[in-house]
């Protein structure tokens, strides 16, 4: 074979130098045009970012609050965006999927009328909810606890009918909690006190609760200071804005009933789970709520039942209930505790206490009676609309530990991730997930000196994730509704509360089960992205504004071209906003779109659908 020749390296060559400096011309162009502000969007956050100015403080974009302002003053001037009109004065509580006059139309049997039941596409509202006339920022904690404008919540009805129950008082133009309740009439920290002779409530092992039928939760504002968060539930208005009012003051809530479908939390969610006076019929349908109960709480955790039918042999008069109904309806509780392994731990006065075992496969090949039926389903967390059953969910055998007390819980490596049970999360992935956050929200801290102020209390995340941007953002100041799509590729609420966190399982293609004017800061990351092709991304912006108090601040990451779309759409709502670039730079086709909601109010004659 013929060697090359001199003459041929050096042709080979000169095309080879001339291949590289066409590609360096041609990237130096390519990047200069990027620069000029013409390519992929980044014109929209580069004008933001021009002469080289930090985010640190956004122009134009106010976070403070100032409680003034009437629709008839918003500018709807821009005729190339379609603008959301104000929903009349009478939805001023809206609340989609509870809406009370949808609800009769269903049947009363176990509670199916109180539960979700949301609007068909040709019913949905396509306005804004107005806020009531008169309505201000709520109280920074811990004074909301204890207050609540009466203008937020106009509702006397509860100053009545627990008035002897030291619920709520009126007085002048707010109303006052004075953390009494219906079973601890006396104040929920010496209620608190007496559990927590039994329960370690006060060293961090207990973190996560769940409050069944939780009134104004009162029970929940008060674990707070002893650093142990509750998730609340109550029915839509079975007392008059009783939900409305626990968020009115900063506490965790959520509109929520015991019915014929799963509660929307992980298995093996919960430390403690409560339920004071709260009317659930827990000996009925074979014990059917008492088996959902075992499913969310976590083994080792705590079961808390007070008022009836614990300590019946006393009280039956003062309730005036036959004792033999109460009697056999204690019986029925103990049975159905036994089949589930729980074991009383304490019953002093009107308040009995369970634990449920930790090894309840042992304990069951005890048991004289083997007649448990176990649930079929292999995923116990797979419980959006599905049915309850009088079933037992088998507690699997987790291999990636014990949890630690909190706050250690926070960052510490969760079972679920160690063990291996969310496929492709691995102990390095949640690390990096956790430093990739805490560098996201030092740069909104830039943008929003606010947050870490105290301003926003009520805090939602509403594609969270392993939680991370929650634990970035953790402070005694403020709590964050942790939400998981129940489209989202990973299931991984179970690893939000194995943290120490609180969240709940939702399908934003649908209204969330809260009270309008709810969160103080709503974060969306990649959220636009995961519904562009599942529903209307006006319906779940019109959510958003639902849900956002007046004033209240709004962050929303996502890819560039998604976030032009999103952004045109708010240009018809009465936010004020601005996109600006990833923390990295703006060739990141990554941005963040920043915006506060106008205060504005019904222009008058509000009425309630009560």
């Amino acid at each position: 074979m013929a060697k090359p020749s001199a003459a041929d390296n050096r042709t080979r060559s000169s095309v080879q130098i001339f291949i590289v400096v066409g590609l360096c011309c041609f990237f130096y162009i390519l990047g200069a045009w990027q620069r000029s502000g013409f390519g992929k969007g980044d014109s929209i956050a580069l004008e933001i970012t021009k002469n080289n100015a930090e985010c640190d403080v956004v122009p134009n974009l106010s976070f403070d609050s100032h409680h003034a302002g009437e629709v008839s003053q918003i500018d709807e001037s821009n005729s190339n965006t379609k603008v959301f009109k104000p929903c009349e004065a009478r939805y001023t509580d809206y609340t989609p999927c509870q809406d009370q006059r949808r609800a009769m139309t269903f049947p009363r049997e176990n509670m199916n009328y109180r539960e979700r039941h949301c609007p068909p596409e040709e019913e949905k509202l396509h306005c804004m909810i107005p806020a009531p006339k008169g309505y201000v920022t709520p109280f920074p904690w811990p004074k909301s606890r204890d207050y609540v404008p009466y203008a937020n919540a106009p509702y006397k009805s509860l100053t009545v009918e627990k008035a002897i129950q030291n619920w709520i008082q009126y007085e002048g133009n707010v109303f006052r909690f004075p953390g009494g309740g219906t079973q601890f009439p006396q104040g929920a920290d010496k209620y608190i006190d007496q559990l927590a002779s039994v329960i370690p409530i006060n060293d961090g092992t207990v973190r996560t609760a769940l409050d069944t039928g939780c009134g104004v939760a009162s029970w929940g504002a008060y674990l707070w200071s002893r650093n142990v968060v509750a998730m609340s539930f109550a029915p839509r208005d079975s007392h008059e804005a009783q939900v409305q009012f626990a968020l009115e003051r900063g506490v965790p809530a959520v509109i929520g009933v015991f019915g014929t479908i799963k509660l929307p939390y992980p298995s093996r969610a919960f430390d403690m789970a409560h339920c004071s006076r709260c009317l659930i019929p827990w000996g009925a349908n074979d014990g059917m709520y008492m088996m959902e109960v075992d499913r969310v709480l976590r083994p080792g955790g705590y079961w808390v039942l007070s008022g009836p039918p614990i300590n019946w042999k006393v009280n039956y008069k003062p309730w005036q209930r036959p004792k033999e109904e109460l009697e056999e309806e204690q019986r029925k509780i103990e049975e159905v505790a036994k089949k589930l392994c729980w074991e009383k731990k304490s019953e002093k006065a009107e308040i009995a206490i369970w634990q449920k075992m930790t090894d309840t496969e042992s304990c069951r090949s005890r048991q004289d009676d083997s007649s448990v039926e176990f649930c079929e389903s292999s995923d116990p967390d797979d419980v959006w609309y599905k049915k309850l059953k009088a079933c037992v969910t088998p507690t699997p055998k987790v291999s990636g530990g014990d949890l630690k007390p909190f706050p250690d819980r926070l960052y510490a490596i969760p079972p679920r991730v160690s063990s291996g049970s969310i496929p492709g999360v691995s102990s390095e992935t949640y690390q990096n997930d956790n430093k990739m956050w805490k560098k996201h929200v030092n740069a909104y801290k830039k943008i929003n000196s606010l947050l870490d102020s105290g301003r926003y209390r009520n805090i939602m995340d509403m594609n969270a994730g392993l939680g991370s941007f929650a634990a970035a953002i953790h402070s005694s100041k403020s709590w964050v509704m942790n939400v998981v799509p129940t489209i989202a590729e990973k299931s991984t609420l179970g690893v939000i509360y194995e943290r120490g966190l609180i969240g709940i399982y939702h399908d934003w293609c649908e209204g969330f089960s809260t009270y309008p004017r709810t969160y103080d800061l709503i974060h969306a990351n990649g959220l636009f992205s995961l519904y562009q092709d599942k529903c209307n991304t006006e319906d779940i912006l019109l959510e958003m504004d639902r849900i956002l108090r007046p004033e209240g601040a709004v962050i929303i990451r996502d890819e560039v071209d998604v976030l032009i779309k999103v952004k045109k759409l708010i240009g018809g709502m009465r936010w004020n906003m601005k996109l600006v670039d990833h923390e990295d730079g703006p060739l990141v086709p990554e941005k963040v779109l920043i915006a506060v909601k106008q205060y504005w109010v019904t222009d008058g004659n509000s009425t309630s659908t009560q």
